[in-house]
């Protein structure tokens, strides 16, 4: 791995500060020999009690080895004591990331597993693989402590740490069963402390010093650092990071997540820029809880110096599945820090692991938004495009994941946002998390997606088109989440009217009469520009107007005392667009623009206003109203010639009803009002009458009806204007039905 430069005692840019309160937490690292069968195929470790643990993984002493079968795990949870059933540890990572250093060891990588006390282990070299085990085997568990236990300086941890042995007795104690007893004890308890002279390197500040910028080093390998003590005087200093071109994300820093400097004294390398980002995922369980997540890279780092061997923690930074963000590897944010997570392409590169599996599970949208975040801030800082590839030299011999073969020194385009597999010949980031790869690429590099007004507040909508009197407020929503937006802005007619920030989801514009084209201007951190369909709004203070005035005429119906029958009519328009027309008194009735007339009833004897206002969809309003009063004349107040018999019945108006056979026979009512209805009994022998108003025959009635009826508004006549009228009936005395039955006339007035 060539281009990285090293310096002691460095500033760099440092994580958020809002935990900087935090303090380190001691982690503990047990390890525990595997016995190995004669043939050298399989490796086990019987069941057993164990000093309390949260995570494991088996190491063996070549870093260049590998376990091409299975390796797989049982632990026993402390909090109900059930064992789990087995579950495979990930064998596709290569221990040479850091080889060039002292006691570097094979691995598989760790599993989360949650607070344990008890493990058993199994190993097989596979069918395929004539060649015996590595050599070396051990289980190492690792308890990464507890955040609040701890929260002393980081060099108190060295006069306390336990000094490693080969005491079979100082490791952990196997269960009192037939096969435990078979297999040997373990080699060792704790890894090596830092010593007690040494103390972290200094955490990087947000500012830096000195003039000359990093230079990449020609060697395709990195060389083994003495481990510098705190009094080490720098070799070199950095000059001022690189601003991004987008901003950083909240990113919890090392002290926030409980560091324990003491156990990674050396001093981090550099590379001389960041060219592309690899994603990764921790492997193991994705069914653990947030509140767990600095542990868990507690845990990872431990591992990674305790059990790999390694200077510190491998990947740059590590993402849980809320989308919180962590600090990895030690040197400054906002550096170009060497890290060890893609063999063979860690120059030039940034790692994000994302704690969790995600072969067969889509990572949340929490999980690729954070890592979009970072991608995109470390790649602005060196004029990197998320979307965009760069070309990368290989620093050792091998195949990526699909196939492809890599040889040393040469060069491969890449994706500025590539998955592990693409470098290296593993599964990780796993099926899933990497088919989501092109969607984090295009949330990094933008532009804004899925944007759309959704909504204009303050208007009425007919079709695809808004009404409103002047003033709007217009909702939208995108796809994008808000964290990569950096502006909205609000156009009328192609101007900008208004301003909001990334997160906002609405603003209020104010428009002149007139129609008008509203959209949606979203700004992507990285510049980008996206704009949303255009919404037509017509801004309008016309009122609508009733081009007919309402008016009431009585129709025919089933009269009574309290309901008379009779019918509202109107005509409302508008130079817009009219939305509706609402009747408020004395009943509330709300019809559509297109309806002019409907049914209503009213009290006989009582004046009532008829109150009705049209609204057209900017919100104008115009109001009218039309009062009547129905009248019921009995058919005793008539004027009559001829032969007419007097009925009683309940269920005749007032208890009584006039009836004739007589041809000629007449009943006449004089009256002043608009419209008049004359109201009968009808039943099948019910003959048929002429109808006169005003001296002028205008109607023969037929009173037939299959059905028995009272009070039945047979013929109603209806005028514009109040005046004085004359009603007439004459009997016909139609063959075979000679009677009519008449119970009077009714007018309004």
């Amino acid at each position: 791995m060539a281009g990285f430069v090293v310096f002691q005692n460095v500033t760099g840019g440092s994580a958020d500060n809002s935990d900087s309160k935090a303090g380190p937490v001691r982690t503990d690292v047990r390890k525990t020999a595997l016995k190995v069968a004669a043939d050298g195929s399989s490796a086990s470790l019987g069941r057993r009690d164990t000093a309390p643990f949260s995570m494991l993984g088996v190491t063996w002493t070549d870093p260049a080895a590998k376990v091409t079968g299975a390796v797989e795990v049982r632990t026993r949870s402390a909090a109900n004591g059930t064992w789990t059933s087995w579950m495979p540890l990930e064998t596709d990572i290569d221990g040479r990331m850091e080889a060039g250093r002292s006691g570097v060891r094979g691995s598989t990588e760790p599993r989360w597993v949650g607070p344990s006390n008890g493990v058993e282990v199994r190993v097989t070299a596979g069918a395929k693989v004539s060649a015996k085990l590595p050599a070396g085997l051990r289980l190492d568990t690792v308890d990464p402590g507890k955040g609040s236990s701890l929260h002393a300086a980081p060099a108190a941890f060295v006069a306390e740490n336990d000094v490693p042995t080969d005491d079979p007795s100082s490791s952990d104690s196997p269960a009192a069963d037939p096969a435990a007893t078979s297999e040997p004890a373990p080699t060792a308890t704790e890894s090596d402390p830092a010593p007690a002279s040494e103390t972290p390197s200094a955490t990087p500040s947000e500012t830096a010093t000195g003039s000359p910028s990093p230079t990449a080093s020609s060697s395709s390998s990195p060389t083994a650092k003495t481990s510098p003590s705190a009094s080490t005087s720098p070799s070199a200093s950095l000059s001022p990071a690189p601003p991004s071109t987008v901003p950083k994300p909240p990113i919890t820093s090392r002290a926030g997540w409980g560091a324990d400097e003491s156990i990674s004294p050396q001093a981090p390398e550099y590379n001389a820029t960041v060219k592309a980002v690899f994603v990764h995922h921790t492997a193991g369980t994705n069914d653990y809880s947030c509140a767990d997540s600095a542990a868990m890279v507690r845990g990872v780092y431990a591992y990674h110096v305790k059990s790999n061997g390694w200077r510190d923690i491998g990947y740059n930074f590590l993402v849980d599945k809320c989308g919180t963000i962590f600090e990895g590897r030690k040197g400054g944010l906002d550096r170009p820090v060497l890290g060890s997570h893609t063999y063979g392409f860690n120059r030039e590169s940034t790692g994000i692991s994302v704690l969790g599996t995600y072969t067969d599970t889509a990572a949340p949208s929490a999980v690729t938004t954070s890592v979009a975040r970072i991608a995109a801030w470390k790649l602005g800082q060196y004029k990197g495009d998320p979307a965009g590839t760069t070309m990368l030299t290989a620093g050792a011999t091998q195949s990526n994941g699909f196939g492809k073969t890599f040889t040393v020194g040469k060069q491969y385009s890449f994706q500025q946002i590539s998955g592990h597999r693409d470098g290296f010949s593993s599964e990780c980031p796993g099926t899933k998390l990497y088919g989501q790869l092109p969607a984090i690429r295009s949330l990094a590099a933008g532009p804004v997606t899925g944007l759309a007004i959704k909504s204009v507040t303050g208007a009425g909508l007919s079709g695809t088109t808004y009404y409103t009197k002047s003033e709007v407020t217009v909702g939208w929503s995108a796809t994008t989440p808000s964290a990569f937006i950096s502006t909205y802005e609000l156009l009328v007619d192609g101007k900008s009217v208004a301003t909001a920030a990334g997160t906002a989801t609405s603003a209020k514009a104010t428009l002149g009469a007139g129609t008008h084209t509203v959209q949606v201007r979203a700004t992507h951190q990285s510049g980008k520009t996206t704009l949303s369909a255009a919404a037509t709004v017509v801004a309008d203070q016309t009122a609508p107007s009733f081009t007919t005035k309402p008016s009431l005429e009585l129709r025919t119906g089933t009269v009574n005392t309290t309901a008379v029958p009779l019918t509202l009519k109107w005509k409302a328009t508008d130079t817009a667009s009219l939305k509706e027309v609402r009747l408020t008194a004395p009943v509330a009735k709300t019809y559509g623009p297109t309806t002019t007339s409907a049914s209503h009833t009213a009290t006989s004897g009582v004046a009532t206003t008829w109150s009705m206002s049209a609204y057209d969809l900017a919100g104008n309003t115009a109001a009218a109203s039309v009062a009547g009063t129905p009248v019921i004349l009995q058919e005793t107040s008539a004027t009559k010639t001829g032969t007419w018999t007097a009925k009683s019945s309940s269920s005749y108006l007032g208890g009584k009803s006039y009836s004739s056979s007589a041809k000629g026979a007449s009943l006449s009512w004089t009256f002043t009002g608009r419209s008049a209805a004359w109201v009968v009994s009808r039943a099948s022998t019910s003959g048929q009458a002429y109808v006169y108003v005003d001296g002028t025959k205008v109607a023969t009635v037929d009173l037939k009806s299959s059905t028995t009826k009272y009070r039945d508004a047979l013929w109603t006549k209806s005028w514009s204007t109040s005046a004085k009228h004359t009603v007439k009936i004459v009997v016909v005395a139609t063959s075979g039905r000679p009677a009519i039955t008449t119970d009077g006339l009714v007018y309004l007035k």
